[in-house]
């Protein structure tokens, strides 16, 4: 693997906003969730306000799912709504038209449909600030994909991608090709196969693996080389990592300070301390680093510089 020098980002000025009391301690962090979904298992909008609100989030992107098409590429369509009921593009710009403030959003569509890139187009060109989350099944490397990585380089916009062993964006050993093809992207790695493969040794029929992580493997060697590749620590997948070796996770998170991003993709409609994942990674963050800059950069100012959140 042809490997990169990485420059450390310096941090940029956050201005921070009371978290709220629910997430425990005190601190002042700003907080961006970039990983949320409208109607995310049927949860209603008015939910998904309050939910973000408990949890202390000043501001959300919303990822849509694509169009509703029966491919081998959305499993014939086992898996629209990114297989969790969740509403299009048009949905969340609804949502984050009516509430700029709180919301921005992403675009989404089939990438082997045959309208996938003029669709995207649009909404690039009407306010969507990223495409994803795509999670279709499809080779990450496939020519599908790579389209879709042409519209995110034309418009400079970042693609968060879902990996998962044999189901969705296959290939993740070969990504390293993709980063060095399209270096003026920024690809946000999200969901099993990313996180598990923080672990050398990792098996990838393990969706969510257990026991001490072996440093080395191929996420981390992917947020080390490139500068264009980033890690979303999301959902259940990404709480696994931290909590599973939290001596190797606060080094993690220390290490790739400048590379990973605060998001939740936590399904709940209102967040409870021992039940809610989104809430548990906060906290998380919050317990595993001591470096307060470093906690200010996950939380939200690689989000600002990255999605160009405002």
């Amino acid at each position: 693997m042809k490997r990169r020098q990485f420059t450390k980002i310096a941090g940029i000025g956050i201005t921070t906003g009371a978290v709220g009391a629910v997430v425990g301690r005190e601190d002042a962090f700003e907080i961006i969730d970039i990983h949320q979904h409208v109607n995310f298992h049927g949860r209603r909008d008015s939910e998904l306000i309050a939910h973000q609100k408990k949890m202390g989030v000043s501001k959300t992107v919303l990822l849509p799912a694509a169009s509703a098409l029966a491919m081998a590429s959305t499993h014939k369509g086992k898996s629209n709504g990114l297989a969790a009921r969740v509403f299009g593009t048009q949905a969340s710009a609804r949502l984050a038209l009516k509430d700029p403030e709180s919301f921005v959003y992403f675009c989404n569509e089939v990438p082997d449909a045959a309208d996938a890139v003029p669709r995207l187009e649009y909404w690039l060109k009407n306010g969507a600030c990223g495409i994803g989350e795509s999670k279709f099944h499809l080779e990450c490397d496939s020519a599908p994909m790579i389209r879709i990585y042409e519209v995110a380089q034309e418009f400079k916009v970042p693609v968060l991608l879902h990996f998962e062993h044999n189901r969705y964006n296959m290939g993740f050993e070969r990504f390293h090709k993709i980063l060095e093809r399209f270096p003026e992207v920024d690809f946000i790695g999200h969901a099993q196969a990313w996180w598990g493969n923080i672990d050398a040794k990792h098996d990838p029929t393990a969706n969510y693996p257990t026991g001490p992580v072996t440093p080395g493997g191929l996420s981390d060697k992917y947020l080390s080389d490139y500068p264009n590749m980033y890690g979303d620590l999301s959902a259940g997948s990404g709480r696994n990592a931290l909590n599973r070796d939290e001596e190797h996770a606060a080094a993690f998170l220390l290490r790739h300070q400048d590379k990973l991003m605060l998001g939740t993709d936590c399904a709940d409609p209102t967040p409870k301390i021992q039940a809610c994942s989104g809430l548990d990674q906060i906290n998380n963050v919050k317990r595993l680093l001591n470096d307060d800059e470093a906690k200010r950069k996950i939380f939200s100012g690689n989000a600002k510089r990255i999605i160009r959140i405002s």
